[in-house]
């Protein structure tokens, strides 16, 4: 008997051994829905338990199994690419996703909400039959480039070490943070069929979709709010060339995906960076487990 579970836990053994010596990274297509912090940890969960590893928590930080984290937060109601770090690999999300991320978001106009997205309250509706392609066309020139941008009340930035949208959802009164320099790269309208229109966006790190498609709304005489969202390219990531679906979430997978580092690839410190750039301290935007 003692033989029998010697041979059992020795493939275990090997498969956690081999999981646990990755060191890169790798991109993953995050669904609608979830968090991206609860994207990494189902993923850290099927991982573990493929293996071998019994009634894995991946939320547990201490005496952790598997060091994973991910680059670049995407809202619950975004979908599209999600980089990942694992091992040493976690270090150099700050530096080798510094790159511009692209989007593909579809905007409604005549109708703003709390939260700048479908998933919030209606708190305001004004008319929309005045605008032209031509009109959005126009305004979009005025996004591109070099900007200032005032993030989302509801964002992922934090107050006092707790995050904007959990303050105001504990009820705290939340003040708005100051307009920050951001640079959009490429600004286009894809598509336009009232009340929705179509934006292809490539922009750099700290930019908020949700807060460019409010502000043109304004800018338009009426209010506009982000219908979809989703992340085209994060870094050198692109979603139809890297991310892996849930269904490729295997070791298999990701070491055909993995894209390795070596200890002279990584940085000498971890910088700390606004959210949609990366970090890995307390106050980080990257969520490490």
């Amino acid at each position: 008997m003692a033989g029998s579970i010697s041979n059992t836990a020795a493939p275990i053994t090997s498969s956690l051994s081999k999981l646990q010596s990755l060191n890169g990274l790798f991109a993953i297509y995050k669904k609608q829905g979830p968090t991206s912090a609860d994207v990494l940890n189902t993923l850290k969960e099927v991982l573990l338990r493929e293996a071998g590893v019994q009634n894995p928590n991946p939320r547990k930080r201490r005496k952790q199994s598997l060091k994973m984290g991910h680059g670049g937060t995407l809202d619950s109601a975004a979908s599209g690419v999600l980089v990942v770090g694992v091992g040493n690999g976690t270090k150099m999300l700050s530096t080798m996703l510094a790159g511009s991320k692209k989007y593909v978001a579809v905007g409604e106009l005549g109708k703003a909400t709390d939260n700048l997205d479908a998933t919030g309250t209606v708190i305001l509706e004004k008319d929309f039959e005045h605008i032209t392609r031509l009109d959005i066309e126009e305004k979009l020139k005025v996004f591109t480039g070099d900007i200032m941008q005032v993030p989302p009340l509801y964002s992922a930035l934090k107050k006092d070490g707790q995050r904007l949208s959990v303050l105001l959802k504990k009820g705290h009164k939340v003040e708005a943070k100051p307009a920050r320099p951001v640079t959009v790269y490429k600004l286009t309208l894809q598509e336009f069929k009232p009340p929705l229109f179509t934006l292809d966006i490539e922009c750099g790190g700290g930019f908020y979709v949700r807060s460019l498609v409010d502000d043109l709304g304004k800018a338009l005489s009426s209010c506009a709010h982000v219908k979809e969202l989703i992340r085209t390219k994060q870094g050198q990531f692109t979603l139809e060339e890297h991310a892996l679906p849930e269904e490729q979430w295997t070791l298999e997978h990701i070491l055909r995906s993995l894209q390795p580092c070596s200890d002279s690839e990584l940085p000498d410190m971890i910088h700390t960076y606004s959210i949609h750039t990366f970090t890995l301290s307390d106050n980080r935007t990257i969520d490490v487990y």
